[in-house]
């Protein structure tokens, strides 16, 4: 009975771990559908939905060292986690590398779960009715009810700093830039609709805030640009065709082409197009906002110029007087190397010609001479210096206007410009109007540059059910350890009545053996079977035979004809008194 049980404890096993595996919880094999009270998990690397195409990949994406956000990308051959993303669901809050993962709820709502068990990002959705998780093939990732296709959330309506094909970019949404080329994080850039119904780009700091595109010296009309359109939406087509509601519109160079497009706005600002035949060419500009990449604001932080040389870039240098705050990231700008005074006494002017700031100024003043302005800047303590040239667009272009400044902000230099700013710097600081360039350098990943994610996890109250798993498990546990000793125990008295039985039958067999053989030979022969050889005949044959018949009468088969104890002691003793 042992073995039959033992075997039925193993198919109870077996359609337990079958039942757990099937469940609505356990991963799958790719797909571009996730069900509801299903969950991609951060630890399978099949849990990646790819859309029916297989253009598209949605899943964990790494963004740094045990950092991951649940993402969207092209589905590129050996990309090595370098590729395209298009979307991030979490950019700022990245989740833990094991324990996290994405659960579609029964009640319609899509959670992203991290190792702490606290809810990163959610969609806020909640639904009667069954619903599921589909990634488009045109990258949308959307969440809709099964019956009627009603759609609860989709991905196109949350962009991060990228536009696909027939996207639209409407009034209540925006494109943001990274922090940089490897920093996925929410950065300073952004586009978006402007309350005068305007597609602008700005630069937005916790510090300062500016508008650099279109350009704001420019009137709206004289841009391009209508107010007079509310719907405020732009969409850009397969083909490379971009139409905005304010009347902005561009073509591409290669339109018509049948490629892969993205409009993204880079972590330098510029707003981009981006085309690319497939996916082993590499994305190709075809079209950009900014064709002056030093018109950008911020590039290069406060007190600070840009200078952009076609041959080698854009370069970022500190202004006479100052020095970088961090040459690794040069939004943070520079600082001042020398103490300041507000005495008029003290302080001089230093001249940097064709270099302008823009904006930051306590005003414009037409038709100051330079002493003029020297003088209104000195009596400002906080005036940084000011800015002289002699032409304003829409005013008249042959007197000087003058620009007192209250923060030196988007510097650059060019040839062009013609205008010049005054420094004002100590007399005793002894500086010139020579600066030195510094390569605008990509991030410093050093050792020392790396700031760890300070990240706690608050212990949560007990789940009712996950408990209620727990102790299912150790009871499955504690049955399991008891059935296998159990099987060992019937396993092991088995095989010793077994080998008690085995002796049994070899001792009746010799029993019936020896018997035989006296009814037909000799009791001499029957005792030279018997003796040890060792004696070699030095014994009482007499005595022997009646020993033979008493072991043989002890055995006997039938328990009522073998001999007491007190019968076999009395002829035993009856042979030994026998002459």
């Amino acid at each position: 009975m042992a073995i039959p049980f033992f075997f039925l404890y193993l198919l109870l096993l077996l359609l337990l771990l079958l039942s757990v595996l099937s469940s609505p919880f356990s991963s799958a094999a790719p797909s571009d559908t996730l069900s509801e009270g299903s969950s991609l998990s951060i630890e399978n690397t099949n849990d990646v939905l790819i859309s029916q195409s297989g253009i598209f990949s949605a899943g964990f994406f790494p963004v740094g060292d045990n950092a991951y956000c649940f993402t969207i990308w092209f589905t590129e051959p050996f990309c090595d986690n370098n590729c395209s993303v298009i979307w991030m669901a979490n950019r700022d809050q990245p989740v833990n590398g094991k324990k996290s993962k994405l659960s579609l709820l029964h009640s319609g709502n899509l959670l992203l779960i991290d190792a702490g068990r606290s809810t990163v990002w959610a969609t806020n959705t909640a639904s009667q009715f069954s619903i599921k998780l589909h990634l488009h093939d045109n990258g949308n990732l959307l969440l809709y009810e099964k019956q009627g296709g009603r759609v609860l959330w989709q991905s196109f309506d949350y962009p991060t700093d990228t536009l696909l094909p027939q996207q639209p970019l409407t009034k209540d949404m925006q494109l943001v830039s990274s922090r940089s080329r490897r920093n996925y994080s929410s950065g300073f850039y952004k586009l978006y609709f402007d309350s005068d119904n305007v597609l602008r780009l700005r630069y937005d700091s916790p510090e300062t805030s500016s508008i650099y595109w279109p350009n704001t010296w420019l009137l709206t009309w004289d841009g391009g640009r209508s107010t007079f359109n509310s719907t405020r939406i732009a969409f850009f087509d397969s083909l490379g065709n971009f139409t905005s509601s304010d009347d902005f519109t561009f073509t591409s160079p290669d339109y018509g082409m049948r490629v892969q497009r993205i409009l993204k706005i880079d972590y330098d600002g510029n707003l981009r197009l981006y085309s690319r035949e497939n996916v082993r060419n590499r994305w190709i500009v075809s079209w950009q906002a900014m064709s002056q990449p030093c018109r950008i604001h911020g590039i290069c932080g406060p007190n600070s110029m840009c200078n952009y040389v076609p041959s080698s870039g854009r370069r970022c240098s500190c202004l006479p007087g100052f020095k970088a705050k961090d040459y690794s990231d040069w939004s943070l700008g520079c600082e001042p190397e020398l103490n300041r005074s507000c005495s008029r006494d003290v302080i001089s002017y230093l001249k940097l010609s064709n270099v302008e700031f823009f904006g930051y100024e306590y005003g414009f003043f037409p038709n100051y001479t330079m002493q003029m302005c020297e003088d209104l800047c000195s009596k400002m303590c906080n005036c940084k210096g000011f800015q002289l040239r002699f032409s304003r667009r829409y005013y008249p272009s042959n007197i000087p206007y003058c620009y007192p400044k209250k923060a030196l902000l988007n510097g650059q230099y060019s040839p062009h410009f013609d205008g010049d700013i005054y420094l004002k710097v100590p007399k005793t600081s002894g500086l010139s109007s020579s600066y030195r360039h510094v390569e605008d350098s990509v991030l410093d990943c050093s050792v020392k540059n790396v700031a760890q994610l300070n990240r706690t996890y608050s212990k949560s109250h007990q789940n009712g059910t996950l408990k209620s798993v727990m102790w299912f498990a150790c009871g499955v546990g504690v049955v399991e350890f008891f059935s296998i000793v159990l099987v060992w125990y019937f396993l092991i008295r088995n095989q010793n009545n077994l080998g008690a039985a085995n002796q049994e039958m070899e001792h009746q067999r010799l029993v019936i053996q020896m018997r035989e053989k006296m009814k037909k030979e000799a009791v001499d022969s029957v005792i030279e079977m018997i003796i040890d050889p060792k004696l070699e005949g030095k014994y009482d044959r007499a005595k022997m035979e009646i020993l033979v018949m008493v072991a043989l009468n002890c055995v006997n088969e039938d328990r009522e004809a073998r001999p007491s104890m007190k019968q076999v002691v009395e002829m035993l003793l009856h042979q030994q008194e026998s002459p």
